[in-house]
């Protein structure tokens, strides 16, 4: 029976890799963030509380689109971070820090709620938690220009709503992988494990703590 499975988590985490390695070892069909430009983003680079809300409707288009495409697909599909981190973490955090105004994160919001109650659910949430120590030096190893700038104190603030969604998400189950202690890129075994627990949690079982032991 097809599955679908998405990936989610922090900037710099490890959600594409992870995407990538699972794909390979288990035969399915990967899934990544959308290619396309956002044609929104230089202006929201400017003047972030004018261009917020364009952006975040032009993201939230963009992921519904994949999320479609997922659910008519034959076959297995691992996606990389989903429909729901758009609203429940990225538009919540633009609200909070002042760029996305109540009135126009109310309007997303409905928009967002109404959508996803026509959309069928994955079956199963990989959470890939990570310290902010962890994410600022996987960050800084791959050295990509635009994440140069990223704020410590952010990523503890997206870290912070991470947790909160993943606590309040009930639309399928979740398995958290603890990325900070599992290096599946230079542990073959570390992926194997992630893939058993992967399988486990798919077919109903509960056993899915990662034991001292098992990440060592």
């Amino acid at each position: 029976m097809d599955k679908f499975i998405v990936v989610a988590g922090n900037i710099g985490v490890g959600k594409s890799t992870l995407v990538k390695m699972l794909c390979q070892k288990l035969g399915w069909q990967p899934f990544y963030e959308p290619e396309s430009e956002n044609p929104y983003l230089a202006d929201f680079y400017q003047d972030m509380s004018r261009w917020s809300f364009q952006s975040q409707v032009f993201f939230l288009s963009r992921r519904l689109q994949i999320h479609h495409k997922i659910l008519h697909h034959s076959g297995s599909v691992i996606q990389d971070r989903s429909i729901y981190e758009d609203a429940e973490v990225f538009a919540r955090n633009l609200n909070i820090q002042g760029y996305l105004s109540d009135r126009d994160y109310k309007t997303y919001r409905s928009l967002y709620q109404t959508l996803i109650e026509f959309l069928s659910p994955p079956d199963l949430v990989i959470f890939l938690r990570a310290s902010v120590e962890t994410l600022s030096k996987r960050i800084a190893l791959r050295n990509r220009d635009y994440e140069k700038t990223i704020n410590p104190a952010y990523l503890a603030q997206v870290n912070n709503l991470y947790t909160e969604w993943i606590s309040t998400f009930t639309l399928c189950p979740v398995l958290t992988v603890p990325a900070d202690e599992l290096d599946y890129v230079v542990r073959p075994d570390h992926l194997d494990l992630i893939a058993e627990k992967v399988q486990q949690k798919l077919t109903g079982k509960d056993e899915v703590v990662f034991s001292a032991s098992e990440t060592l």
